[in-house]
């Protein structure tokens, strides 16, 4: 955990990051706020450089057990009223902490967010994935980790003028372990927190690149339908990680909500 002490204590931002990164994900935004806020940056264990030893595919078999992660680092740091940006899969842990504990949180950006990555068409929802394609990646994954690296990053990142940012992703899921990978994806995707968005009571809001192979605008649209008060905002990137690629577009966007 990286805490950066601003001129103002009582003002706190928490970035949480999205799977296959970690803390350095927001490094070109972060820094914008440390002269005024106290800046909180962590790792979910199994990335970065938590300890690898933490990682239990028992305990983490859900995203609540994340959840309660970032509950513990708010308690420890007697959090209160922080501005909270999470992106991708931290958008759904970090809904769970705010509905356990609404009074860590004022405000909440989600990047990238989804509720569902697995389309249930039987209620007509439109996840971006079916079963079949998802049991092919966990394959992929488990038969050549490395390759699958390799092509992910760069179907996920987009911005194929510029491969130093795919790069850069591969480099940092190539670094977590991949069995705590393949146990990790498997949560994320098989997940389903829907019904959680109606109890969530809080300013969000939502932001959406125009393209994104993880998540569809039809996730983005349900989120802004189930979330009461949710603002969503479709900016002008490209890909899943628009806070690596065009962190000028999401720094702007934060300062108008926040």
């Amino acid at each position: 955990m990286t805490v950066l002490n601003g001129s103002n204590k009582d003002k706190t931002i928490i970035f949480a990051h999205g799977f296959g990164t970690d803390q350095t994900a927001w490094q070109q935004i972060a820094q914008t706020y440390s002269d005024e806020y106290r800046v909180v940056l962590y790792d979910n264990v199994g990335a970065g450089k938590s300890d690898p030893a933490a990682f239990s595919p028992n305990k983490y078999d859900t995203l609540q057990s994340y959840a309660d992660d970032l509950v513990a680092i708010c308690t420890t740091l007697a959090i209160k009223d922080a501005v909270i940006v999470a992106h991708s899969v931290s958008g759904m842990v970090a809904t769970l902490a705010a509905i356990e504990h609404p009074e860590f949180f004022s405000k909440m950006v989600l990047i990238g967010a989804s509720p569902r990555y697995l389309d249930d068409e039987g209620a007509g929802y439109i996840g971006g994935f079916d079963q079949p394609s998802l049991d092919g990646l966990y394959e992929s994954m488990a038969n050549n980790y490395f390759a699958w690296v390799s092509g992910f990053s760069a179907m996920a990142m987009a911005n194929p003028e510029r491969p130093q940012l795919a790069q850069s992703f591969a480099d940092t899921l190539a670094a977590i372990r991949p069995d705590i990978a393949q146990s990790v994806a498997r949560v994320i995707f098989q997940s389903d927190y829907r019904t959680s968005l109606k109890k969530l009571d809080k300013p969000v809001l939502l932001l959406q690149t125009k393209h994104d192979i993880a998540v569809p605008m039809d996730v983005a649209n349900y989120l802004n339908g189930h979330i009461k008060g949710s603002k969503l905002k479709v900016v002008e990137a490209e890909g899943h990680f628009p806070h690596i690629s065009a962190p000028g577009e999401i720094l702007k966007e934060l300062q108008n909500f926040i």
